[in-house]
């Protein structure tokens, strides 16, 4: 395989495009670069990758119907850690590499998850609006009730790596921690001093719950109706991970029954969230648009680490982080 034969594309979604230096700059030590393209219809994604041999991706969906139209496609590579825009069953079928990158912002992401339990916790948010618009007496009037933080439980679910990230800052702040995840190994939870429980009893049991696993068929509406009932009604939900990961309809409808105290969201069901969604005109929600994985450095270690799974690729190596590990690529590639 040469090196430069191989075309990269970079498929994004909105006349803003990003812009490419940095991949760029990786992508030259294998005589490489990427073209941006702006396509988000299935036809637009398809006539944009006919000739492609890597797509890199942020948003575009990669269904099953564009896979199988892509007769020269060797690898999809996602700008994130998140791969649910990416049918991989159909990528593996027609011996498709999917790539992510998974640890470029676990630093961010927990930072912004705490960033939201402190504000919940401490009604920061609301002080500072109503204090700006009613004065110093309302404001004050707005502290009680309220936790301390210090004593109170943080439940987990999802205790991967920006679980145990999350845990770690919460006990800073003499957090009891517990968390939910069938799947983690246990020791590293120990390490990481999380309580492991059943969901029920995590549900239950917080007085913050945040949520991290990655969206597959067992976490899509992993805290719906059922779950937000078994809540404390002083408790708050936080979710920095998918946006169906919570039910939107069951949330919206416990915070307006007042089962729960308040939320934290940056990911939803639909993005961009709906200008007519309830949760907007809430006092007790703080909302930020699916930017918790941001920072100007996680920023460049992203678009860098993209471009060199690339570049792998195009010397004949398998990229670092493969995620359909049973997959036989299209050509020979060394470890």
């Amino acid at each position: 395989m040469e090196q430069k034969s191989l075309k990269v594309k970079r498929i994004d979604i909105g006349s803003t495009l990003d812009p490419v230096t940095v991949e760029n700059a990786a992508l030259a030590k294998a005589n490489l670069s990427v073209e941006r393209v702006d396509a988000a219809t299935e036809g637009e994604i398809i006539a944009a990758a006919k000739d492609t041999e890597i797509v890199l991706t942020r948003y575009a969906q990669m269904s099953r119907s564009v896979v199988e139209k892509l007769p020269k496609l060797l690898a999809i590579i996602r700008y994130g850690i998140g791969y649910d825009s990416i049918d991989v069953d159909a990528a593996t079928d027609n011996r498709v590499l999917v790539v992510n990158v998974p640890d470029f912002c676990y630093e961010e992401v927990s930072n912004h998850a705490m960033g939201m339990l402190l504000m919940l916790a401490r009604k920061l948010m609301l002080q500072s609006n109503t204090l700006k618009t009613e004065g110093w007496k309302p404001a004050y009037n707005l502290i009680a009730p309220m936790g301390s933080i210090t004593g109170q439980t943080l439940g987990i679910i999802g205790c991967g790596h920006i679980g145990r990230i999350v845990a770690r800052k919460a006990q800073c702040f003499g957090m009891k921690v517990i968390g939910y995840d069938p799947h983690v190994d246990r020791k590293l939870t120990d390490e990481a001093g999380i309580t492991m429980k059943s969901l029920p009893e995590v549900m239950k049991e917080s007085d913050y719950i945040s949520c991290n696993p990655l969206l597959w068929k067992e976490t899509f509406h992993i805290v719906g109706e059922n779950e937000f009932k078994m809540m404390k009604p002083t408790a708050f939900i936080i979710n920095t991970s998918r946006g169906p990961v919570i039910d939107q309809q069951a949330l919206v409808k416990a915070l307006k029954e007042n089962r729960i105290a308040g939320a934290g969201i940056d990911v939803y069901e639909k993005e961009p969230i709906d200008v007519n969604d309830p949760m907007l005109k809430m006092n007790n929600v703080i909302l930020t648009p699916h930017t918790a994985f941001y920072s100007d450095a996680s920023d460049i270690r992203v678009r860098t680490s993209v471009a060199q799974e690339a570049v792998r690729i195009a010397q004949g190596h398998l990229p670092k982080n493969v995620v359909n590990k049973g997959v036989k690529p299209k050509v020979n590639l060394l470890p």
